[in-house]
């Protein structure tokens, strides 16, 4: 019987071997164009992780990828982005067909430049995979031709140049990602706020019920996966709708709940903040001032 746990790649040599394809020209980064992927073996383990960074452009794979317990498509031109350590499945049968490129990053690669601390910064690594980018034709073709830069360095005889030339191009792939997530952050409005309604639907029920003084304020990783979404693309859409966070959308919550119990009941301020899942009525009565200006008991008596 196969193992349940996902086979761990520690380099990209490892990798290079695992797909069969040729020793890669560089052992800290690689592009490989995936029509040179020509089949997934039996044997081969389908839950994978790397010790270096993903990031796939995409197109007609006759396959399924899971990431998490989500899966997605390749109809379309897609990216997705996987940071290492991140644990990610591959289902198909027979020859694979799909066309795109494969940009392998070993974080050693990047190490002691500026990029090994912005690469951290793109919430794109994190997202789920039914959050992956999907592009337009134009934009398809912009990144491709980074990719293919990439590639035809990555080819050429190393010098004093390749890493920084590399790291650059990387940049430059990393910086349209981002613009071209924002635009799909703008442009899927219905579903952005349909994905609002809910979290709002959400936290009315969670701050309607009683188990916030058994369970506490709920956190933003708890909001994000009761949506099926993850903490930075939830952060991600609400910030472009609303220009508020998670956490300031929970808090709003609270306060309005918090406001609505001291206007129309007799309970005390400890009472209220126990009631609202805090442990220590000083820090309910510090956050409620931070956000309106005025303590509890204040707000109170204004309604005397």
């Amino acid at each position: 019987m196969k193992s349940v746990h996902p086979y761990h790649i520690k380099t990209i040599t490892a990798y290079h071997k695992l797909m069969d394809l040729p020793k890669p020209e560089h052992p800290l980064v690689s592009v490989i164009n995936f029509e040179d992927i020509k089949k997934l073996a039996d044997e081969e383990p389908k839950a994978l992780v790397h010790d270096f960074y993903s990031i796939a452009l995409k197109r007609n794979f006759n396959g399924k990828i899971k990431y998490g317990q989500q899966q997605y498509d390749f109809d379309e031109g897609l990216m997705i982005f996987i940071s290492p350590g991140q644990v990610f499945s591959i289902e198909a049968e027979g020859d694979l067909k799909h066309t795109g490129w494969l940009l392998l990053i070993h974080p050693d690669f990047i190490w002691n430049t500026p990029l090994a601390k912005t690469i951290k910064q793109y919430d794109y690594f994190s997202y789920a995979v039914n959050e992956a980018l999907h592009l337009s034709d134009k934009e398809e073709a912009m990144l491709a031709g980074i990719m293919q830069n990439i590639h035809h360095e990555y080819l050429s005889t190393i010098d004093k140049f390749s890493q920084n030339v590399i790291i650059a191009q990387i940049e430059l792939l990393l910086i349209y990602a981002d613009r071209f997530y924002q635009r799909q952050f703008i442009t899927r409005k219905i579903s952005n706020h349909q994905l609002l309604t809910k979290l709002e639907e959400l936290l009315t029920g969670h701050f309607s019920g009683d188990d916030l003084s058994v369970n506490g304020l709920p956190t933003v990783q708890h909001i994000a996966k009761a949506l099926n979404v993850s903490p930075n693309y939830l952060s991600g859409v609400l910030k472009v709708l609303t220009g508020q966070s998670t956490q300031q959308h929970i808090h709003n919550k609270l306060i309005e709940k918090a406001k609505e119990r001291l206007s129309t009941t007799s309970l005390s301020v400890s009472e209220i903040a126990y009631q609202l899942g805090f442990e220590h009525s000083q820090s309910f009565s510090k956050l409620f001032k931070s956000k309106t200006n005025i303590s509890p008991l204040a707000f109170r008596q204004s309604f005397n």
